[in-house]
C-alpha cells in the first residue's frame, strides 16, 4: 500500500473514530438526560395526583373519578392506587398499540429508556388512605431522542465532510512535494538526471537535497567530461589556426554523405583557394596572413549558416572546401563566394585573389571523381584568376524536374499501394552478436521500378509534408517484421514527425497495440533534432521508453558536447556519425575523442554505437575505446 494511501486509510480511521465516539457520547448522555426528566416527571405527577386524592376525604368513587380524568391526558402508562396494606384499589395501564412513536422499532430496542415510577402517599389529615403511583409514558422521550441523533448525525457528517476536505488539503500538500520526489527518483532511474525544487517537509526536504546534491555533481562531472571531449574533438578533427575541419576528417564528412541511406541524394562541394599563398606571406607577413586565414573561414562559415548538414574544412595552406546538402534551404551560389571574399580582401586592403572551383554531386558517386571534377573546375578558375569562378557538371538533381506535385502524387501512391521496403544493416556487439538491424525505408515511387533509398526522395517527401505519414509506415513495418520472426529492428525518425502535433499520440497508440513487439523496437532521432527540438525528444522519450521502445541519437559526434540538456533526455543509446570513426586505426588522436566520448555518454548509462564503418582495422580498433556496437559496410554478421 502505498504512503497516500495509509495517510488516507488513517485520516478515514481516526474520523470514522471521532464520528462514532461524539455519537456515542451524545446518545448517552442524551438518555441520561432524558431519564432524569421522566423520574421528575413521574415523582412531581404522582405528588400531585396525591394531593387531589387527599383532597377527596376517602371516596372511592372521586378518587377513581380524579385517576382516570388524570390518565386520560394520554401522558401516562400506568397510574396505579395502592390501600395502606398494598392491595391495588385501582390500576389504568395504557394499551402498547395505542403509543404513537416516530422512533423506528430497533432504535427502541437498542437505546432503551427507563422511565422510574413515581410514588406519592395519599392521606386523610393524619390518617392514611394509600399510595399512589405514576408513569409516564417514555415514546416522546424516544421521538425526541431519535430527532435529535438524525440531526447530530448530520451535523457530525457535515463536520466529518469537512475535516475530509482539510485534510484532502493537507494531503495534497503533502503529496506534491512527495510526487516530485517520486519523479525525480523515478527520472534517475531512467537516466533522466533532473533537479526538483526542495519541498517544506523536513524529512522530504532532506532527500531531495541529496538527490539534488548528486544531480549536480554529476552534471558538474558530464560537463567537465564534455569539455574535455571537446578539447579531444578539436584535437582530432580541427585544424589548429581556423578551427575548421582539418582534410582527413573533411574527407570523412564528404564519404559519409556520399554513402548516406537517409541524408540528401544532391549536394555542392566548393574548392576556395588564397592563391599565392606564400607571396601573401611575403606580403602581410606571418602573423597577418594567419589573421586572414582566419577571417576567411570565418566568412565561410557565415555563407553557409542555416544550412543544414554544412561541413567547412581546410585541406591545407590556402585551400578550404565547402561541402552542401541540397534540400529546403537554397544554397548560396559560388559566383556570391567569390564575391564574398573580393568585399573581404577589399575591406581589409589585401593584395591578393581567391577562385572557386564547384561542382554538383549525388549520392553513390566515388568519392574520388567528385573531388577531381571540383578540382578540375578549381583549376580552370585558377588559370582565369581574379576571383574566378567554374563549375564542373558532374551530377543533376533528378528530382528536380518532377515538380512538387508529381513527388507528392509519387509520394502518396507508393504509400498507398504498399511499395515500401525495408533493408537491413547488422548492429553487432563486440563479440560478433546481433544487436538489432538498422532498417532504413525504401519506396518504389513507380510501380515496377526500383526501390529509391531515402537519401533520393527524403527531401521532396519534408517539402510534401509527408514524412509522418511516412514513419509511421516504417514503424508498423518494423513491428509486423519483429513480430514474425522475434529480431530487433531499428527505425529512425526524422525531426520534422516531431514537429507534427498528431504524430506521437498515433505512435503510441501503434506500439500500444503492440506491445511484445515494441520491446524489441529501437528509434533514433538525429543529433540535429536534439539540438533543435530538444524539449519534443525528451517528450519522445517520457511517451514510448514505458512501453519499452529504445530511443536514441544518430549521426551524433560534431555537436554532441553542445546539448546541454543531454542528461535530461532519457535516451538510451547515441551512434557516431561515421565521419569520427573513419580512418580511426591510424589516427591517435581520433581514437582519443572516440574513447573520451564513449566513457562520457556510459557515464550516463547510454550504449554507444558507430555507424558507417567502412574498414575492417577501423572496426577493430573500436572496441578498445569502449564501443558497445558497430554497423556499416564492414560489418558483417558471423556465417
Amino acid at each position: 500500500m502505498s504512503l497516500i494511501r495509509q495517510i488516507w486509510l488513517l485520516l478515514a480511521i481516526t474520523l470514522l473514530m471521532a464520528f462514532l465516539g461524539s455519537f456515542g457520547v451524545w446518545m448517552a448522555s442524551s438518555r441520561g438526560y432524558l431519564e432524569t426528566q421522566l423520574r421528575l416527571k413521574n415523582a412531581d405527577n404522582a405528588q400531585s395526583l396525591a394531593l387531589s386524592l387527599s383532597q377527596q376525604k376517602g371516596d372511592l368513587a372521586l378518587m377513581d373519578l380524579a385517576v382516570s380524568a388524570q390518565f386520560d391526558t394520554g401522558f401516562y402508562k400506568q397510574i396505579r392506587l395502592k390501600d395502606p396494606a398494598g392491595q391495588v384499589m385501582f390500576n389504568h395501564e395504557a394499551d402498547p398499540k395505542t403509543a404513537v412513536e416516530s422512533a423506528p422499532a430497533w432504535f427502541v430496542r437498542m437505546v432503551p429508556i427507563d422511565s422510574p415510577v413515581g410514588v406519592a402517599q395519599v392521606t386523610d389529615g393524619w390518617r392514611a388512605l394509600g399510595s399512589v403511583e405514576v408513569v409516564s409514558h417514555s415514546g416522546f422521550a424516544y421521538d425526541q431522542l431519535w430527532r435529535g441523533s438524525l440531526k447530530t448525525a448530520t451535523w457530525l457528517t457535515v463536520l466529518g465532510a469537512l475535516a475530509g476536505l482539510v485534510a484532502s488539503i493537507g494531503v495534497r500538500g503533502i503529496r506534491r512535494p512527495l510526487d516530485a520526489t517520486v519523479g525525480q527518483a523515478q527520472a534517475l532511474m531512467e537516466r533522466r538526471f533532473i533537479t526538483v525544487d526542495e519541498p517544506r517537509v523536513p524529512e522530504l526536504a532532506r532527500l531531495t537535497q541529496a538527490m539534488n546534491m548528486v544531480v549536480s555533481r554529476l552534471k558538474f562531472l558530464f560537463e567537465e567530461q564534455a569539455g574535455q571531449v571537446e578539447q579531444l574533438r578539436q584535437q582530432a578533427h580541427c585544424d589548429t589556426l581556423t578551427g575548421l575541419a582539418h582534410r582527413r576528417h573533411f574527407m570523412g564528412q564528404l564519404q559519409s554523405a556520399l554513402a548516406s541511406e537517409d541524408g540528401p541524394a544532391t549536394g555542392m562541394l566548393y574548392l576556395v583557394r588564397l592563391m599565392d599563398l606564400a607571396g601573401v606571406n611575403r606580403s602581410l607577413g606571418h602573423r597577418q596572413t594567419d589573421a586572414l586565414l582566419q577571417r576567411l573561414a570565418q566568412l565561410l562559415l557565415e555563407v553557409t549558416h542555416g544550412i543544414p548538414g554544412a561541413s567547412v574544412g581546410r585541406l591545407n595552406g590556402g585551400d578550404f572546401a565547402v561541402c552542401l546538402h541540397e534540400g529546403a534551404t537554397p544554397l548560396p551560389q559560388p559566383e556570391y563566394v567569390a564575391d564574398t571574399l573580393k568585399r573581404l580582401f577589399a575591406e581589409q586592403a589585401v593584395v591578393a585573389q581567391a577562385v572557386v572551383g564547384a561542382t554538383h554531386w549525388s549520392r553513390g558517386v566515388p568519392m574520388t571523381q567528385v573531388l577531381a571534377a571540383a578540382d578540375s573546375a578549381l583549376a580552370r578558375a585558377e588559370s582565369r584568376g581574379n576571383f574566378a569562378v567554374e563549375v564542373s557538371e558532374l551530377a543533376s538533381g533528378q528530382h528536380a524536374a518532377l515538380g512538387e506535385d508529381e513527388w507528392r502524387r509519387r509520394l502518396g501512391a507508393a504509400l498507398a499501394e504498399n511499395r515500401v521496403q525495408l533493408v537491413r544493416f547488422p548492429v553487432i556487439n563486440a563479440t560478433g552478436g546481433l544487436v538489432h538491424h538498422e532498417c532504413p525505408m525504401r519506396l518504389q515511387l513507380e510501380a515496377g521500378g526500383s526501390f529509391e533509398a531515402a537519401a533520393y526522395w527524403l527531401p521532396m517527401a519534408l517539402r510534401c509534408g509527408l514524412m509522418s505519414q511516412i514513419d509511421e509506415v516504417a514503424v508498423r513495418m518494423a513491428l509486423s517484421d519483429i513480430a514474425a520472426d522475434g529480431i530487433p529492428r531499428g527505425v529512425n525518425l526524422s525531426p520534422a514527425s516531431l514537429s507534427d502535433s498528431g504524430f506521437l499520440p498515433r505512435l503510441r497508440a501503434e506500439l500500444a497495440a503492440s506491445p511484445v513487439a515494441a520491446r524489441l523496437l529501437w528509434l533514433e532521432v538525429a543529433e540535429s533534432a536534439a539540438l533543435e527540438r530538444f524539449a519534443m525528444v525528451r517528450e519522445l522519450c517520457k511517451q514510448l521508453r514505458p512501453l519499452g521502445v529504445r530511443i536514441g541519437l544518430e549521426h551524433a559526434g560534431e555537436r554532441l558536447t553542445r546539448i546541454e540538456f543531454l542528461f535530461e533526455a532519457g535516451l538510451d543509446y547515441v551512434k557516431l556519425d561515421g565521419s569520427m570513426v573513419q580512418g580511426l586505426a591510424h589516427d591517435a588522436a581520433r581514437r582519443a575523442f572516440v574513447s573520451g566520448t564513449a566513457n562520457m555518454l556510459r557515464s550516463l548509462g547510454l550504449a554507444v554505437f558507430a555507424e558507417g564503418v567502412s574498414d575492417p582495422d577501423d572496426l577493430a580498433a573500436l572496441w578498445p575505446c569502449g564501443i558497445d556496437g558497430a554497423t556499416g559496410p564492414a560489418v558483417r554478421l558471423p556465417a
